[in-house]
């Protein structure tokens, strides 16, 4: 600040050349600082509009991304109601295999208990015996029956062989 009364008071030349030149001085700071005040103010400004242009760069991405996760979101909950569809139907077709194993083992049993306790095959196992009187021909016999039917060969009848061997232990009692 200027103090006015103390330049009015000068009393010599030289004290107002000296006040002259602090003014002209001090103007001159002072222009200086404008300008120096004008540029920080210039390169505010631009720091501001960078930045509210990285601001307003970075809202974009972000609502771009958000839209993406929501679009992939969409996505993954259609795949996994695929996919809860598929295991559904694959459990359903379980049960239904399931449930016609079951069937199929129930008629095969029924079969068997038919076919194993039919006199017909009792009768031809009696004749696929018959002339083995002593217990060496017997066992002879009960060893090539099973070799012919044998479940692990190709014409093989697991069936077949359960009968051979109750009648080949009934018959070897026998003697």
């Amino acid at each position: 600040m200027i103090d006015w009364d103390e330049v009015n008071g000068a009393e010599s030349v030289d004290e107002l050349k000296n006040v002259k030149l602090w003014l002209f001085q001090e103007n001159i700071r002072l222009a200086n600082e404008r300008k120096e005040l004008a540029l920080s103010r210039e390169e505010f400004v631009n720091e501001r509009v960078k930045f509210r242009q990285e601001l307003d760069e970075l809202n974009r991405k972000m609502m771009m991304e958000q839209k993406r996760l929501k679009e992939e979101n969409i996505f993954f909950e259609k795949k996994m109601a695929i996919l809860q569809d598929g295991f559904k139907h694959l459990d359903e077709d379980r049960r239904s295999l399931e449930q016609q194993k079951k069937e199929f083992a129930a008629q095969k049993l029924s079969v068997t208990k038919r076919e194993s306790c039919s006199p017909a095959s009792e009768e031809a196992v009696r004749l696929l015996f018959r002339g083995a009187n002593n217990s060496l021909a017997l066992r002879k016999r009960y060893r090539d029956l099973v070799k012919i039917f044998h479940p692990d060969n190709l014409f093989g009848d697991e069936e077949l062989v359960q009968i051979i061997n109750r009648e080949y232990l009934r018959r070897r009692e026998e003697q």
